[in-house]
């Protein structure tokens, strides 16, 4: 299992926008989410994202089975960009 840890940098958090973006992005890479060491969630499923209440300054987990990194990296980047700014 790969992981990123990632500040996130939307100044809502992972609400409304930046979930649905961040979601969008995610679907189909097997990628989870998590938030404070809590069970990761679904990283394309927009209501478990904005189920785990990430604001603005919040530390996130990605994480991802198998050794394609790719996906992983790109929606870390993602996260710590300004989605509400864009």
């Amino acid at each position: 299992m790969h992981t990123r840890h990632v500040i996130v940098a939307s100044s809502s958090g992972l609400h409304a926008r930046p979930a649905r973006l961040f979601t969008a992005a995610a679907a189909g890479t097997g990628i989870r989410i998590a938030r404070n060491g809590a069970e990761p969630v679904d990283a394309s499923s927009i209501l478990r994202v904005m189920s785990l209440g990430v604001a603005h300054g919040d530390e996130v987990t990605l994480s991802v089975e198998g050794d394609d990194t790719t996906a992983l990296d790109s929606l870390a980047e993602l996260l710590a960009r300004d989605l509400d700014a864009e």
